[in-house]
C-alpha cells in the first residue's frame, strides 16, 4: 500500500434492482485528473460543490451514466486528500462500469478500510474514531449507533489522551530527578502516588464498559427450548410480531432452528426458536433435536418454556438438565389455560429461577419477558449501565495492560525501589494507551483493524 496512489472503490452496498443511488469514491493526488477525463459537465469545477453531468468512456465516447459529482479538495476531505465521489444510479452495472473507468485511467482498487486508514495516517481521525466508523456501519441498534457516534466525535479519545498526558507528566518528573537529581527539589512521592491512582481508577472505569460494548456490537443470543407443542414458535411469533415460525397443534412441527433479530432495551438480540426436544425415530426431527441442543449450548441465555396448562413434568426436568449450565429464564406459557392444569406448575427446586408467565397465542406477557431478560443481563454483569461510549475487545486488552502496569508502579513505590524501576512500567502504560488512540501503534495492528472494514470505507 502506498499513500501516493490514487485509490477507488464502490462506497455503497450494491444489489441487482435495489438501491436508487450508488457511489464510486476516489482519493489521492490524481483523483481530480481522473474524474475530469471521464466526467463531462458545463459547470465550473469548484471544491465542495455538486456538479451535474454525464460519465463517458473517453475511448469510445459512450455515455455510461448520468450522475452527480462531489468534489472535495485536500485537506478539506475525509482522507485529507483530494476526494471525488460519483453519485450514480444504483444497481450493479452503472457503478461497476464507472469504477472500471477510474481504474483504467490510473486509479488503484482500494483495500479494505483504506479510505479510513488514510484518514488516520493523515491525522484526520485517531484510531478510536476509525474503529467507531466500523462500529457505526455495523450497528444493530440505535444505542449501538449512538455509542459509535460518541466515539467518532472523540469522547473516548479525549479521556484516553487526558490519562496519557497525566502519565507523561509523572514520567517527566521522575526522569528529571534521575538525570538532574542534584539540581532539583526531591520528588513529591505522594503526588506521584495520587496521579497513578487517579489514572488507574479512571482506566478501570473505562474498562467496565467493555462488556457493554461487546453486547451492543454483537448482541445477545437467546435460545427458546422446551418440549414439543409448549408454544415455543408461538412465543417467537408474538415476540417478533411476525410469522417467522410455523405454528400447529402437531408436535414436531419445527424441524430446524429458526432465528429472528430483535432489539430489547437497546440491545440486539438473536432469538433462536429450536425444535421440540424429545425422543423420536424420525431422522429429520432427530437432526432438529440435536441442533436444538447445540443452539442452547451456544446461547448466552436460555428461555426454558413449559406448558402451564400441563405443568412441570419429568420430560421438562430432562430438558432443563441438558441446559442447566446456561443462564436461564423459565417461561410458563399458555397461562390462559392454567385452570386446566392437573400437575404442579413447578417443582420446588426450580422456584428460585426467574419466571415469566406468558400466553403467546394471546400476545400476553411479552413485555414481562423482555424486562426479565434485561434484569438477567444486569444481574449477570453481561452489560454495564447505560454508557455514552463503550470500548471494544482490542481496546480492553490494551487497558488491562495499562492497569497492570500502573499496579506494578505502585508496588515499586511501596517497595521503595529505585526510580528507574518506576519508569519501566510507567512507559508500558503510556505505550498501551497510545496503542488505543494510535499514537503508538504497529503496522500489523493497523492491518488487523482495517482489514475488518468494507472496501469503500
Amino acid at each position: 500500500m502506498s499513500l501516493s496512489d490514487t485509490i477507488a472503490a464502490i462506497a455503497t452496498a450494491i444489489s441487482p434492482q435495489q438501491g436508487s443511488v450508488g457511489i464510486v469514491r476516489l482519493s489521492g493526488d490524481r483523483a481530480v485528473a481522473i474524474a475530469q477525463q471521464v466526467f463531462r459537465t458545463r459547470q465550473v469545477w469548484e471544491s465542495h460543490h455538486i456538479l451535474y453531468g454525464y460519465i463517458r468512456d473517453p475511448s469510445t465516447n459512450v455515455i455510461i451514466d448520468e450522475s452527480l459529482l462531489l468534489l472535495m479538495k485536500a485537506p478539506r476531505s475525509f482522507t485529507r486528500e483530494d476526494v471525488v465521489e460519483f453519485h450514480c444510479h444504483g444497481g450493479i452495472m452503472a457503478v461497476q462500469q464507472v469504477l472500471n473507468l477510474c481504474l483504467e485511467k490510473g486509479a488503484r482498487l482500494a483495500e479494505a478500510g483504506e479510505f479510513s486508514l488514510r484518514a488516520f495516517l493523515n491525522g484526520r481521525i485517531d484510531l478510536t474514531q476509525a474503529e467507531s466508523i466500523n462500529d457505526l456501519v455495523g450497528a444493530k441498534s440505535a444505542q449501538a449507533a449512538q455509542s459509535a457516534i460518541a466515539s467518532l466525535r472523540g469522547k473516548l479519545a479525549q479521556s484516553l489522551k487526558y490519562l496519557r498526558s497525566k502519565c507523561l507528566n509523572v514520567l517527566t518528573e521522575i526522569e528529571a530527578r534521575i538525570d538532574f537529581e542534584d539540581d532539583l527539589p526531591p520528588l513529591d512521592v505522594e503526588w506521584v502516588k495520587a496521579e497513578i491512582h487517579l489514572v488507574s481508577q479512571e482506566s478501570q472505569q473505562i474498562l467496565a464498559t467493555a462488556d457493554r460494548g461487546e453486547l451492543l456490537r454483537t448482541g445477545l443470543k437467546v435460545a427458546i427450548v422446551g418440549r414439543p407443542n409448549v408454544g415455543k414458535s408461538s412465543l417467537l411469533n408474538a415476540w417478533s410480531r411476525s410469522d417467522r415460525a410455523i405454528v400447529t397443534d402437531l408436535p414436531g412441527t419445527t424441524r430446524d432452528v429458526v432465528d429472528s433479530h430483535l432489539v430489547v432495551g437497546g440491545i440486539p438480540i438473536q432469538v433462536l426458536d429450536t425444535a421440540g426436544i424429545r425422543e423420536t425415530e424420525d431422522v429429520v426431527e432427530k437432526i432438529g433435536v440435536e441442533r436444538s441442543l447445540q443452539a442452547a449450548q451456544s446461547a448466552d441465555l436460555v428461555l426454558m418454556v413449559i406448558d402451564a396448562s400441563v405443568g412441570w413434568i419429568e420430560k421438562d426436568t430432562e430438558i432443563y438438565e441438558s441446559v442447566s449450565d446456561r443462564p436461564a429464564i423459565l417461561v410458563m406459557n399458555k397461562t390462559d389455560l392454567v385452570h386446566l392444569s392437573p400437575h404442579p406448575l413447578l417443582p420446588p427446586e426450580k422456584a428460585n429461577l426467574p419466571i415469566v408467565k406468558t400466553a403467546a397465542a394471546q400476545q400476553q406477557g411479552i413485555e414481562d419477558l423482555e424486562a426479565a431478560i434485561l434484569k438477567c443481563i444486569q444481574q449477570d454483569s453481561i452489560a454495564a449501565a447505560n454508557l455514552e461510549v463503550a470500548i471494544n475487545q482490542r481496546q480492553k486488552a490494551c487497558l488491562l495492560r495499562v492497569v497492570r502496569s500502573l499496579e506494578n508502579v505502585q508496588i515499586a513505590i511501596a517497595d521503595q525501589l529505585p526510580l528507574d524501576f518506576w519508569t519501566i512500567d510507567l512507559r508500558a502504560a503510556i505505550s498501551a494507551i497510545g496503542e488505543i488512540t494510535g499514537e503508538e501503534v504497529t503496522e500489523s495492528v493497523l492491518d488487523q483493524i482495517f482489514s475488518r472494514f468494507c472496501i469503500g470505507k
